[in-house]
């Protein structure tokens, strides 16, 4: 008898939900690589800032500001915005999704969580792209 009711679990879900491994909420498998993707582009990126950082430090602000002009220092300074705030977001969502349990609360933290990231992001990246350019 549980083979049989195993086998009809199986039989529910699609061949496609089946290899795409989704679950009820369709996005479960994606939202935890992303967050892992997030994380191991966060080490190089991160490590290279705090180095670069220690290697300025004492020096003055126009120096600093031709540092952060060079191509590849703002092309890494902007992946690591981009990165950290997504990784951000993707951590305060499973948090909210976690510990907010009345769907409309939920979804009103949700879309005042990602406003304040996005708006964060966009005012670092600016500051960067002013520098740069």
């Amino acid at each position: 008898m549980a083979q049989k009711d195993k086998l009809s679990v199986t039989m529910r879900r699609s061949e496609l939900g089946r290899v795409k491994g989704l679950g009820a909420a369709k996005s479960g498998v994606h939202h935890w690589w992303m967050e892992r993707v997030t994380s191991v582009a966060l080490i190089p990126l991160t490590l290279w800032f705090v180095f670069s950082v220690l290697s300025m430090a004492g020096h003055p602000q126009p120096v600093i500001a031709h540092w952060i002009s060079h191509p590849l220092v703002a092309v890494l300074l902007i992946a690591l915005i981009v990165t950290s705030f997504q990784h951000t977001a993707l951590g305060l969502q499973v948090v909210i999704d976690d510990y907010v349990h009345q769907e409309g609360q939920r979804m009103i933290a949700l879309l005042v969580m990602k406003a304040v990231v996005v708006l964060l992001a966009l005012a670092a990246l600016l500051a960067v792209l002013k520098l740069a350019i």
